[in-house]
């Protein structure tokens, strides 16, 4: 496992590397959760057809990465995960050579994937820093990128579980194609709370993808 340096730059970054974050792992298991998951990315990713490597920005135990793995079998994934409990769960679904330990604002590397993505992660970032976390991204991603987070046209922050300054809302996926002129939007979708199926938060997902020269 490569571990980064902790030195965090943000109170956001604290807070999930902290107790609250190894709580969280407690919260966000077990079958229905992945019977959830697997349908998420079947519908998010049934237009980028076949991949065969991905890379997610804070993975938790590995549960998008436990649907990935048997949607597409033989993938090579790797993540990126804040929190040490949560990064040890996860090394038994990816591996622990996989697994890159610290805070997505500190990850470097010139290593791309067919796909890059988030799930319920960026609205947990301070907002002035995710301009770097996009680039984080977009680098990492060699043609598509998924994010599936809370949505809202205009940025808002909300409490979370009692707590402030630790979720906000806005249109990231709008913010990427403004910041980025070779990306194109190819899909995108809701997943309702209510769904009496495979309920899953209010998440709004967006497919992109680079445009080749």
């Amino acid at each position: 496992m490569n571990e980064l340096a902790h030195n965090f730059q943000t109170a956001q970054e604290e807070f999930w590397a902290s107790d609250f974050g190894e709580g969280y792992v407690s919260r966000n298991q077990g079958d229905a959760l992945f019977a959830a998951n697997l349908n998420y990315f079947v519908r998010s990713l049934r237009t980028a057809g076949k991949f065969t490597s991905a890379i997610e920005f804070g993975a938790n135990i590995g549960m998008n990465s436990l649907a990935l793995k048997t949607l597409c079998p033989g993938i090579s994934l790797k993540a990126i995960e804040i929190n040490a409990l949560a990064a040890v769960a996860l090394a038994g679904v990816i591996g622990e050579e996989n697994i890159t330990l610290g805070s997505i604002l500190d990850y470097s590397s010139e290593e791309t994937f067919e796909l890059s993505f988030t799930k319920g992660v960026l609205i947990h970032i301070n907002p002035e820093h995710l301009p770097i976390v996009y680039e984080k991204l977009y680098d990492a991603s060699s043609r598509y990128i998924l994010i599936g987070e809370y949505y809202n046209p205009t940025p808002m922050r909300i409490s979370y579980r009692g707590h402030s300054d630790r979720l906000f809302k806005r249109d990231f996926a709008g913010e990427m194609l403004e910041k980025y002129v070779d990306l194109q939007l190819i899909d995108y979708g809701f997943c309702y709370r209510g769904d009496a199926v495979y309920p899953q938060d209010d998440i709004t997902w967006f497919l992109l993808e680079k445009m080749r020269s």
